[in-house]
């Protein structure tokens, strides 16, 4: 009688524990390492171009990691490029490609209207692999495609360390 109870015991309680480990997620997010990291880098590419720019790292749950400001950038600036990380994160896309998206197609218009999108150039994902685990947004170029190239020249030489 002691083995069938002690079977079923064991039985159960493996059922329990497998139950348990389906119920988490193993995820990979930008650490703020390397969001401080690529932020400074970013920050340095747009200061070299003569740009002075917010720049914002975002987590995959669209959470700021960090934030850097040249002490010349318009007040605007922090909370654009914030806006433009989120967009870039959510959508998994470049928020320029977002919003040129956005101008084609009259459904796709409404993406503005989402609290927290700025549908405009200079955010970008950061990607390990084809995972996004994280983005960057930066705002006070002359133009978004100049934003974007700021964050995309920075994530190339940070580029070993996404994989």
């Amino acid at each position: 009688m002691i083995k069938p109870i002690a079977l079923t015991s064991a039985l159960f309680i493996g059922l329990i524990t497998q139950a348990s480990a389906a119920g988490l997620n193993t995820e990979r997010n930008i650490s703020l390492a390397l969001a401080t990291d690529v932020a400074s880098r970013t920050l340095a590419v747009c200061q070299a171009d003569g740009y002075n720019v917010a720049v914002t790292v975002v987590d995959r749950a669209g959470i700021i990691k960090t934030v850097l400001r040249a002490d010349n950038a318009g007040p605007h600036t922090v909370k654009a490029s914030e806006q433009k990380a989120f967009t870039a994160l959510s959508t998994k896309t470049p928020s320029g490609t977002v919003m040129e998206n956005s101008q084609k197609t009259p459904a796709a218009n409404n993406l503005k209207d989402i609290p927290g999108f700025l549908l405009l150039g200079g955010g970008v994902p950061v990607k390990a692999g084809d995972e996004v685990v994280g983005a960057i947004g930066v705002a006070g170029a002359p133009g978004g495609h100049l934003d974007a190239q700021c964050a995309t020249k920075a994530l190339e030489q940070i580029s070993a360390q996404l994989k």
